[in-house]
């Protein structure tokens, strides 16, 4: 049975309100394991709304919306520290949350205010940060000592890993790429770690979210060291594969490619092709992807807007040297 989607705002209040007033109730009492349990179905409740926050069709709403279930999270996990479900939407909403809310805003703000962008990428520097540590929390519920042996050999760590843990390996993945990608100096021990963790990920489930995970690597195989071959070659993979699993309806792999393969190979055609093909989407047909389609063609349409400041315009074919004496028309006249 369909149900309609419920105000993320309203509805986080709502949950606030009864979870408090029953945690008041049951501390009068003093009934722990009820508390328990009223807590671990809050948690239940709020880490399964993410449908509600997909399908919004006004970013700017979500934007605000975000920050009070994110604080509440935290609230909970501090009684509930091994809430899988909790840590998993923690891990998510945080990455969500720091790139198409900070991270895209202050690429935005670049030309206008570079202190100002400079500042807002720590922030979404923090938020991955946040999101990361939330991830290896998720990981180390079943994984006792995960975090520790995915840093002391992490091709090893991820072996344990099974198809249930692609959601929290992905999203832990996601922030700490997006945090290597910021250059941040702390985070180049994390490489291996980020590789190892999406690597597995792909190969326990490709097609996980309409193959987000392709999605991802269309943008991170163009900075992965030490592998042979063409990183474009790798991408233009990726982007097939993630097209394919996504139906065609998701706008972020097209962005994606422009800005990884496009850009870098100076390929005009192919950077325009790409970003209105992203465009053409129509973001109401597909609710489901309505949200983050909204936000990658507010990116396509800031991209194109730059497109002259990204890709060098041709330079028009060199003239032959004259026939008679061997050398090109002099660019001034002769005195």
């Amino acid at each position: 049975m369909c149900h309609p989607p419920v105000n993320p705002l309203i509805s986080s209040l709502t949950l606030f309100r009864l979870l408090l007033g029953a945690l008041i109730t049951l501390s009068v009492t003093g009934c722990s394991s009820l508390k328990k349990a009223v807590i671990n179905r809050a948690g239940d409740v709020l880490s399964g709304s993410g449908t509600t926050f997909s399908s919004d069709d006004d970013p700017e709403f979500v934007k605000n919306a975000i920050p009070f279930s994110l604080k509440m999270m935290e609230s909970l996990l501090a009684e509930t520290p091994k809430h899988r479900g909790l840590l998993l939407a923690s891990t998510s909403y945080f990455t969500q949350y720091g790139y198409a809310f900070i991270a895209q805003e202050a690429d935005e703000l670049d030309d206008k205010d570079l202190v100002a962008a400079n500042e807002m990428r720590d922030r979404a520097s923090k938020m991955f940060r946040r999101a990361w540590n939330y991830g290896m929390r998720g990981l180390e519920v079943d994984h006792p000592g995960f975090e520790k042996q995915l840093r002391d050999n992490p091709k090893q760590a991820v072996k344990q890993l099974a198809k249930k843990d692609v959601p929290l390996a992905y999203w832990t993945a996601a922030s700490g790429g997006l945090r290597i990608r910021a250059d941040k100096p702390e985070t180049v021990g994390d490489q291996l770690m980020v590789e190892a963790l999406i690597d597995r990920a792909l190969e326990l489930d490709e097609s996980y979210d309409r193959g987000v995970i392709h999605a991802f690597l269309i943008k991170y195989e163009m900075s992965r060291q030490g592998m042979k071959g063409d990183a474009a070659a790798r991408s233009r993979k990726h982007f097939a594969r993630a097209v394919v699993l996504s139906n065609r309806i998701d706008a972020g792999p097209y962005v994606s490619l422009a800005e990884a393969v496009a850009v870098p190979k100076q390929d005009s055609k192919e950077f325009e092709s790409l970003l209105n093909k992203a465009l053409a989407i129509d973001v109401d047909a597909h609710p489901e992807l309505r949200l983050s389609n909204t936000v990658m063609q507010r990116r396509a349409k800031w991209l194109l807007a730059r497109k002259d400041d990204l890709i060098l315009p041709e330079l028009p074919p060199e003239k032959p040297a004259a026939e008679s004496g061997g050398s090109a028309t002099p660019l001034l006249p002769n005195p």
